[in-house]
């Protein structure tokens, strides 16, 4: 049985490595699309954190992705040499961080506003939690939206362009590279990248889990009064999984600023947000693979759907528009989806067992 599991382990480990370079073949729209699914993966995971371990409904969660990539556009770009003389004469070949850097910074700047986000929370509960944190996701974007004026920080709605790409030991993941006589393209490399992120994600998620702040949120997940009562301090383990599920958010919106080479607000609107709660609600709250799933489905599903919808548009004649039908098929899937499975597609196995017991 245990010879089983690890063979299971080792080929789905070369599946993940082998994977990129076969959608190569297909074109590297296919890879990309991968890339992207990677990055919502450690989204949806940071997520998990907040909505699945602690049960505190954040539907404002793209401000820290938006935190993390602006704050990589900002340290890796001309944008802060063109605009302030006095940073020009500090930094005359401008300021191109290491990636080493940039995601400890990530990180902390990240946590760092999920603290904030959490203080004036602590006392919220469902509908009310959800509404504070919505707007919160909304005021950093608008806030990026606005501020290039009076002093230019973030470019506005223009955005920051020509951020650099990311560089490992003189690896340069923006240029196409031989390695073993295989032609790796950039999204390939950057893959790899977004791989090795997701699976250390992964591991900490799993660690925490398992640990005695883990069994902490879960507790004031079920019940938020017994927790109090069996010594849980309440407050600081909130603030702890707005903090911690905040820094996977930073480093994913690092490595999106890195792999884009442009950051604008346009990218972190509110339809990301309920995406990514869709993605842990519809794979299964508080499960690590369900949330995994659901974020590979709901990031790849819409890019899938492109082939659909524009038969079923030349079908209408043209009337219906390609992206809106796109859309449409999405939520049908959606419903469908929760109809037929309410605790998502792949639910944790122990709320399994106790539906049962209860039944």
């Amino acid at each position: 049985m245990k010879n089983n599991k690890t063979l299971h382990w080792v080929l789905g480990g070369m599946a993940l490595l082998v994977l990129p370079l076969i959608l190569q073949y297909f074109g590297n729209a296919w890879v990309r699309i991968a890339d992207l699914a990677l990055l919502y993966v450690m989204l949806a995971l940071g997520l998990n954190i907040v909505v699945g371990y602690a049960g505190l409904l954040d539907l404002g969660y793209v401000a820290f992705y938006a935190v993390g990539a602006y704050m990589f556009a900002l340290m890796a770009s001309p944008h802060l040499g063109e605009t302030f003389e006095w940073f020009r004469n500090m930094f005359p070949e401008g300021l191109h961080t290491s990636i080493w850097l940039v995601i400890p910074l990530g990180m902390l700047l990240a946590a760092c506003a999920g603290v904030l986000l959490g203080l004036p929370v602590l006392r919220l509960r469902g509908d009310y939690l959800a509404i504070v944190t919505l707007g919160f996701g909304e005021i950093i974007r608008i806030f990026m939206n606005n501020l290039d004026q009076p002093v230019n920080i973030t470019n506005g709605p223009k955005g920051l362009a020509q951020v650099d790409s990311v560089k490992i030991f003189g690896l340069d993941l923006a240029k196409r590279q031989e390695i073993f006589g295989f032609d790796i393209s950039s999204v390939t490399l950057y893959y790899y990248l977004f791989l090795a992120l997701v699976l250390l994600t992964i591991l900490i998620c799993y660690r925490l889990q398992d640990s005695r702040i883990g069994r902490a949120w879960m507790a004031i997940r079920e019940d938020e009064i017994a927790a109090k009562a069996m010594g849980i301090n309440v407050r600081n383990m909130k603030l702890l999984a707005f903090g911690m599920g905040a820094s996977f958010g930073g480093v994913a919106g690092s490595m999106f600023g890195a792999f884009q080479g442009f950051v604008s607000p346009e990218s972190f609107s509110l339809m990301e947000s309920v995406m990514i709660v869709a993605m842990v609600v519809l794979g299964g709250l508080g499960h690590i693979p369900g949330v995994i799933l659901g974020a590979v489905l709901l990031s790849a599903l819409p890019e899938v759907l492109r082939y659909v919808a524009g038969p079923l548009q030349e079908m209408t004649g043209g009337r219906l528009d390609a992206s809106i039908l796109r859309q449409l098929l999405i939520a049908l899937a959606m419903i469908v989806i929760m109809l037929m499975r309410p605790r998502g597609l792949w639910p944790t196995p122990e709320h399994g067992k106790n539906l049962t017991r209860a039944s």
